[in-house]
């Protein structure tokens, strides 16, 4: 990677760039890379952080990615593009490892390497870049990006183009906002593990992967180390995630197209009732918990010191600071009933929801929202009047389960890309599904075998009648089935 003073040399004061990436997840990371070696594209990326890390909390030991490693930066929009992943394992020696292990989800540790590895050959990374105001040029329609600097000193730099790659933050329900004592969300969770397990008590809230992931971990603990562990989910069951082929057409271009259209309302019933499709929990992690909970059964020859809770919300929680524990009132749905909870440990294993980044203050004027002040994010990822503004992974409410999917970030740069190059840099394909998501999309089959297709009036096709039909059959009115009729001559 090349030093700053490179970097600067490379965007002197007042020069204009082609795009400004501001944060650096897989996202904008998958974005600097397939831009990095175009001739016509030039782009700096800001990132706070000294260097590349995802999701260092939640890197257990074993975990892997949900999505096969065609999922990487840059494969599913161009598979030559030398920053692939089976690149990096060739480059790494491990490639034919990772062929003989035949499976096709990474390690999560092994991803977040193989990240570190494309952000160590890019050049156009300013770590330590702490982005303080993005302003816009009414005369010329560029945007000017500030940044504070490790040291403390402030950096300006001018573009056409803003991609905001910031991620998210962690999601803690409001029954927990301001909650003292040691909560941990699951962000942090390898941080205070050892803690954790020093407790009489650790209970975990949460329905998706990560609350399985952690509970799974702690679990192997529980007896070692003497606590009682609880789990609270307010799902009906522990369910898997759906991970059928043709559920999996959910994540194409034309869902995509087909949920944008829909009224804002019916997209955000969607939203919950598809909460399986992408934060459920995958089928053989949720064998492996009852496996687990099976084998400490039989190893310790008695119960083993657990609680799952389904249907329950928390729905109060207090922190004693004297007694050094929390209180939860947990309601079950069904039973409409409740009943309390202490316990010393606490993890909130409740997600994440998109960051609204400050520094776009000075141009709030410019950027599109919905009724409920969401990013009114437009089919080429664009928040902005002109189209300008560009956002990853902040648009569920508008793509579906396109947004967060590792495997659709390629899709989604190569979209961004082409519309700020103003060419085809990468081919979109504009249909991969074989199911229609919508009736509009569908058009009527026009085949008579042996004739030439052409339209006929309404007024010229007997009520009752199937026309055309590809079988060259027809049903009169009054016909019990179809009758043979001759066509082609």
């Amino acid at each position: 990677m090349k030093p700053f003073e490179t970097l600067a040399a490379q965007a002197p004061q007042g020069a204009v760039l082609d795009l400004i990436g501001i944060g650096l997840g897989p996202f904008n990371l998958g974005l600097a890379a397939l831009t990095h070696d175009l001739p016509d594209v030039d782009g700096v990326f800001l990132e706070a952080r000294e260097d590349f890390s995802w999701h260092p909390g939640m890197m257990l030991e074993g975990a892997t990615i949900q999505v096969p490693f065609m999922a990487d930066l840059v494969t599913m929009a161009d598979p030559t593009n030398r920053f692939g992943f089976l690149n990096h394992l060739k480059q790494v020696g491990r490639l034919y490892p990772f062929y003989i292990r035949e499976d096709f989800n990474p390690l999560r540790a092994e991803y977040d390497q193989y990240c570190q590895w494309v952000a160590e050959q890019l050049d156009t990374i300013r770590w330590g870049h702490t982005v303080t105001a993005v302003e816009r040029d009414a005369g010329d329609g560029t945007y000017t990006v500030t940044a504070r600097r490790s040291d403390g000193t402030l950096t300006s730099l001018r573009a056409r183009h803003v991609v905001l790659g910031i991620g998210t933050e962690p999601a803690v329900p409001p029954v927990a906002e301001g909650l003292g004592g040691p909560v941990t969300h699951s962000g942090g969770y390898l941080d205070h593990r050892a803690a954790l397990q020093d407790n009489a008590n650790v209970t975990v809230v949460g329905s998706g992967q990560s609350a399985a992931e952690i509970y799974l971990d702690l679990l192997e603990g529980c007896v070692e180390h003497g606590y009682h562990l609880t789990w609270v989910t307010r799902s009906p069951r522990f369910f898997p995630m759906e991970y059928t082929k043709l559920t999996l057409e959910m994540t194409s271009p034309e869902y995509a197209r087909y949920f944008s259209a829909l009224p804002l309302e019916r997209r955000d019933v969607l939203l919950r009732e598809q909460r399986n499709l992408y934060k459920g929990i995958s089928a053989d992690l949720v064998d492996t918990i009852y496996d687990t909970l099976y084998r400490l059964r039989v190893e310790t020859g008695r119960p083993v010191p657990t609680t799952l809770l389904t249907n329950s919300e928390v729905r109060e929680a207090g922190w004693d600071e004297d007694e050094g524990r929390y209180t939860l009132r947990v309601h079950h749905e069904e039973q409409d009933a409740s009943v309390t909870v202490t316990t010393e440990g606490l993890v909130l294993a409740t997600g994440y929801r998109p960051r609204t980044p400050h520094f776009l203050a000075p141009v709030a004027d410019r950027i599109r929202r919905d009724a409920r002040d969401r990013f009114d994010t437009g089919a080429d990822y664009s928040i902005d009047l002109d189209g300008r503004i560009f956002v990853q992974n902040a648009e569920e409410h508008t793509h579906s389960v396109l947004a967060p999917d590792l495997g659709m970030g390629a899709y989604r740069n190569s979209v961004i890309i082409n519309a700020i190059a103003g060419r085809e840099v990468y081919p979109v394909e504009e249909r991969i599904a074989f199911q229609h998501f919508g009736v509009h999309e569908i058009e009527s089959p026009v085949v008579e075998r042996g004739l030439e297709a052409r339209p006929r009036a309404a007024s010229h096709r007997p009520r009752g009648t199937w026309d055309p039909d590809p079988r060259g059959l027809r049903c009169d009115e009054g016909a019990s089935k179809p009758q043979a009729v001759e066509v082609g001559r």
